[in-house]
């Protein structure tokens, strides 16, 4: 792993993004949302999960967040390993999962080029974490999250895609509540 992709700063704010294996479009269900804000809302609480903005795409999720036990790499890695456990049993578990025998044999054909993978293997084993040191690179990275939803051509406007921290921006803390950056930012 390059240099450029650690948590050097353990108690640094960080923007990450981390996807399915092969890009898989999983978040297409309420049930594989749901397991993902409340594995979200368990680490806020009780992991030192600090969330300031997110966004929740069909193959991959943005983060800007911090540790606050000053374990980045660690909240992550559990992040993922918990909610990949959660999503291929509620996939095993979904009677109206479609796609569910091609969906596991994908997961299952991912974990088989791993040799540290057992099963099935969910996410794709990078975070590419980046520090953000300054207002304007967070207020960067907010804008590039909130916008993913409209550049993909899902919404036209970023409070419009359910699963983002842009309705949090504008008041709806109806999904999942986020932290306070400490500063204000329009979007």
């Amino acid at each position: 792993m390059s240099r450029n992709y650690k948590f050097h700063n353990k108690q640094g704010l960080y923007f990450v993004s981390f996807a399915t294996v092969y890009w898989i479009d999983v978040f297409t269900r309420q049930n594989y949302f749901d397991i993902l804000v409340d594995s979200i809302e368990y680490c806020k609480e009780e992991e030192g999960l600090q969330l300031f903005v997110y966004c929740i795409m069909p193959n991959h999720i943005h983060f800007i967040f911090r540790s606050s036990e000053g374990k980045p790499s660690e909240l992550l890695r559990d992040f993922k390993k918990h909610t990949s456990k959660k999503l291929i049993q509620g996939i095993i578990d979904n009677p109206q999962e479609s796609r569910k025998v091609w969906l596991l044999w994908m997961f299952k054909r991912a974990g088989s080029k791993q040799s540290n993978i057992r099963n099935y293997q969910f996410w794709q084993h990078h975070n590419k974490p980046i520090e953000l040191w300054s207002n304007k690179i967070i207020k960067q990275k907010i804008n590039y999250i909130h916008l993913n939803p409209v550049v993909s051509g899902f919404v036209s406007n970023p409070i419009d895609w359910k699963y983002s921290s842009a309705r949090n921006f504008s008041g709806d803390h109806s999904i999942l509540r986020t932290d306070d950056l400490g500063f204000a930012i329009s979007i």
